[in-house]
């Protein structure tokens, strides 16, 4: 008989793409996780996993299986649902993957209510980019997800994954003290257009924003700085080299080096939780919508 917790393995390093990103989602060492597939490959007589550079592939019996582990594991949390439905209280290892400022700005306290609240309930928390967490939600591997899309970029979910709103996140301009345009109370689109940009890597949604709507007033992005975490971001601007766009959800306080002013039209993106909806009567999971919810109007 095939077990259940080597199959989950298997199938995680397939969502996920290798073996430590498999590890990382299910909370194990890389160690753990290989040992349960080598347990598995013993089990089936079949090699499940191919060198490749520096990671790993799944060979043709691999894919089988996990198609098999998908269906196992789908019947295995309806059964779970039922349960903890029957029980009427959340309990049981709830796994919510959320974005950098998410992660900092909003998920500490919710993680800390939900512990307090309900003792038998194991939250869990893994950050990562919201473009992947759709996916991870969808095949089962996280049982929420927090993440954000923008009005140009709006965040598509796949089939069978339920999405609602739990608030807006504002991003602000930060500036030097002694930049000409410190001075203003509110900045327009037209007065940033020429500065010295501090922002994140092309590919990422903050600078597909930035690249559109300054390119909008006619200038092409001056973008000196390409820097992924926001906190090092506002490093560099209180260190004279240049202005940001910086979300208020999880910046924290800034440095009196750094000067905070809206920008008009406010750039705005949508914070929104996912989950599968074959979970939305489990208990743990409406409470923790619920719980994100409160949390999100509060800040």
């Amino acid at each position: 008989m095939l077990d259940l917790a080597r199959l989950r393995a298997l199938h995680a390093v397939h969502v996920h793409g290798s073996v430590g990103a498999a590890a990382d989602a299910l909370g194990y060492t890389p160690s753990a996780i290989s040992q349960q597939v080598a347990k598995l490959e013993r089990e089936t007589g079949s090699a499940l996993l191919e060198r490749r550079g520096r990671g790993v592939v799944l060979t043709d019996a691999a894919v089988l299986l996990v198609d098999t582990a998908a269906r196992v594991l789908s019947l295995v949390e309806e059964a779970e649902v039922a349960l903890e439905e029957q029980r009427g209280r959340p309990s049981g290892r709830l796994t919510v993957a959320a974005f950098s400022t998410a992660a900092r700005g909003l998920l500490p306290g919710v993680m800390a209510e939900l512990s307090a609240a309900h003792p038998a309930l194991d939250p869990r928390l893994i950050e990562e980019d919201p473009h992947a967490t759709p996916r991870m939600v969808a095949q089962g591997t996280v049982d929420l997800a927090v993440v954000h899309d923008w009005d140009i970029a709006p965040m598509s979910v796949p089939e069978g994954v339920t999405r609602a709103t739990i608030g807006r996140d504002v991003c602000d301009v930060l500036l030097p003290p002694d930049h000409p345009l410190s001075s203003h109370p509110v900045l327009r689109r037209e007065d940033v257009a020429s500065a010295r940009w501090i922002c994140q890597p092309p590919g990422t949604v903050c600078h597909d924003w930035l690249m559109r709507t300054l390119r909008a007033v006619g200038v092409e992005p001056n973008v000196v700085h390409l820097v992924g975490e926001y906190q090092t971001q506002v490093a560099l601007v209180a260190a004279g080299l240049g202005i940001a766009m910086v979300p208020r959800l999880g910046r924290g306080a800034v440095p009196d080096s750094v000067v905070v002013r809206p920008l008009e039209p406010a750039p705005v993106r949508g914070v929104s939780v996912l989950w599968r909806e074959g979970t939305s009567r489990r208990p743990a999971v409406t409470e923790a919508v619920r719980v994100l919810r409160e949390h999100a109007r509060a800040l």
